[in-house]
This record gives C-alpha cells, structure tokens and sequence, in this order.
C-alpha cells in the first residue's frame, strides 16, 4: 500500500505565497467524497488574520467519481485509526515542507475533516493550537497526545445538527464524552441541521475562529 501523500498542487491559498509568511495558518480540510474547493468557498466568510490553506485529502474515494477521502469508510463512526494516522502523518510532512513557518497551525473541518482536525491535535498536540470539528466525531482509541490535551484543554469548536444521520450515535456519545475532558469546548447542536453547514454554525465558526485570532 502506499503512503498517502498531500499533493502540493492541489492546495488551495487564501493568499499568495509572498504574503504567507510570520502569520498563522488555518488549514480547512473537506468530507468525504468532496475535494479542496469544497471548504474553500467558506474563506470571505472567515477572519483575515489567518493564512488559509485547504488541502486535498491523499486518497481516492471509491465515489462520487473524482472525490477524495482521509481515511477509508467503515463503520459509521468507527473508522480504524490506522487510516487517520496515515493522514495526519501525510499533513505533518506537506507542513514540514512549506518555504515558511507559520506562527501557529490550526485545523477545521467537516465530517471526515472534522475528525481529522480532532485526530491532528491528538496526535501532534505541540504543533496544533486549536481545532474546528464541523459535523464530525472523534476516533475510538488512545493517541500519543491525549495526556497533554487533558491537561492543556486547547480551544475545540464543535457543531453538529440535531437531524444529521451520517454520524452515528455512538460516535456522538464518544465525542461528547471525550472533548470536554480534553480540550476547552465550544459546542452546539443546530436544531434541525441534517449533515451540513449551516448559516448559523458558519457565523459560531467565525465567532469562535475571531477569539482565536
């Protein structure tokens, strides 16, 4: 099996590269089956402060044609960790070799974005200052930086929709179970919000991305 890889190529900038450098960088990472251009329709409608990268997740999605995951579909909900390891590996390295080195490194996210963004904190809690979970969960299992987040609570954002039927149950009782142990939470539940973004979860993504920044 190969090694997923971030492709350079495929990311897409809020800014040019000769205005990247000694800001911070929030990265935006998709759902599945979407692409790079999914989230990065939301840049007017959050904070300038930022750079803003959004990356194409390194691995085919079996559909819809041209589509791409983060880690392989399961069980909903319980995906196996090793898949979210990979990937978050693969964002690591794609930010070892930028040019620049941002003040400080973000992730949001929806669904499958969302879980990454959590999984990036657990896993590289010392390189990640906060993270956004947009109808997301977080994996089953133990992380190398679990200890630490327990500890240093970092900023979460968390929304989900009262009606949204991809995320299973149990990964719904995990993470609300999980976050507020780990992490300073801002959560909502958005009342009869399917498995999307809407209006109002995107202005307390800003609001909360502001307090950040």
């Amino acid at each position: 099996m190969s090694v997923p890889e971030i492709s350079p190529d495929a990311v897409l900038w809020s800014v040019p590269e000769s205005e990247r450098a000694g800001r911070p960088l929030l990265l935006l990472l998709h759902g599945y089956g979407s692409n790079e251009a999914d989230l990065f329709g939301l840049v007017p409608h959050l904070p300038e402060a930022p750079v803003i990268a959004s990356l194409r997740a390194p691995l085919t999605a079996p559909w819809p044609i041209d589509g791409w995951s983060w880690f392989p579909l399961a069980v909903p909900g319980a995906p196996d960790p090793a898949g979210l390891d990979a990937s978050a590996d693969a964002v690591m390295s794609w930010l070892d070799s930028l040019p620049f080195t941002p003040t400080s490194v973000a992730a949001g996210g929806f669904s499958q974005g969302g879980a990454m963004s959590i999984h990036l904190l657990r896993r590289a809690p010392e390189r990640f200052a906060f993270a956004a979970n947009l109808a997301g969960f977080v994996v089953a299992g133990e992380q190398p930086g679990d200890a630490v987040l327990k500890e240093n609570r970092p900023p979460v954002f968390w929304g989900r929709g009262s009606v949204d039927t991809v995320i299973s149950e149990e990964a719904v009782v995990r993470t609300t179970d999980w976050l507020p142990d780990h992490s300073t939470l801002s959560g909502r539940i958005y009342e009869g919000l399917d498995h999307s973004i809407s209006a109002q979860e995107l202005a307390d993504f800003r609001a909360f991305l502001d307090r950040q920044y």
